[in-house]
């Protein structure tokens, strides 16, 4: 077994005496349990989740849905770019859902902005789904669709080959495809990238650089 346990452990003991849990000696990548706890992975909006530590390939398609539930205006979703230009990126900026693909020609947006009373930043859970297919790409937020046209039809694959960084990034990381620097405040889950039907599920426990991010154990109500 390599990986922690993505759970809450109380009221221990041994020898019948029960460990104090409020003062450990040490303590690393622990986190307070939650009296209300929902599935999905807490963001504490200072850091990021980092998978594929050999680089995603995105290419010419690829489709991302995920989960994400906020009371932020601002914050990285997702990010995975190139030493060049070629990019894809998600992030909520002034309370509209942006996502950004460039395959090599240059930037294309498809922007979601909520019409009268229907704010993304409400702590309720909405579903996201983002598909680049060759030179197109579309945005589906809640079921509501937007796409966009895009002047280089000539260009359609995004030749990645960085990891994939979820609700921020590091400094010292080039991001072509976002334009925001605040890691994502909130919860995450079910995030989930399809190339040619192939589905693969990504378990944020099983990343390889987690900082500020606490897999598994999203609070009901954020303080």
């Amino acid at each position: 077994v390599t990986h922690s346990i993505p759970a809450c452990i109380g009221s221990m003991t041994i020898n019948s005496k029960q460990l104090d849990n409020e003062s450990p000696v040490s303590i690393f990548a622990v986190n307070k349990c939650y009296v209300t706890a929902q599935d999905g992975t807490f963001f504490d909006g200072s850091g990021f989740a980092a998978l594929v530590r050999e680089g995603y390939k995105v290419r010419s398609d690829v489709n991302i849905t995920l989960e994400f539930r906020t009371t932020a205006v601002h914050g990285v979703l997702l990010g995975v770019s190139s030493a060049k230009v070629d990019a894809i990126g998600l992030e909520i900026v002034h309370g509209k859902v942006l996502f950004h693909v460039n395959n090599g020609a240059g930037r294309i947006t498809a922007t979601y902005e909520p019409r009268g009373t229907n704010n993304l930043c409400d702590g309720k859970w909405h579903k996201l789904q983002a598909n680049k297919s060759k030179h197109r790409i579309s945005l589906i937020i809640d079921g509501h669709l937007v796409q966009t046209d895009n002047p280089y039809i000539q260009s359609t694959s995004a030749d990645t080959n960085n990891p994939i960084y979820v609700g921020g990034y590091p400094a010292d990381v080039k991001q072509n495809c976002l334009t925001s620097k605040s890691s994502f405040r909130g919860c995450l889950r079910n995030l989930v990238l399809t190339k040619s039907q192939n589905a693969e599920f990504f378990d944020f426990s099983r990343a390889f650089d987690l900082r500020g991010v606490f897999p598994h154990s999203c609070p009901g109500v954020e303080h």
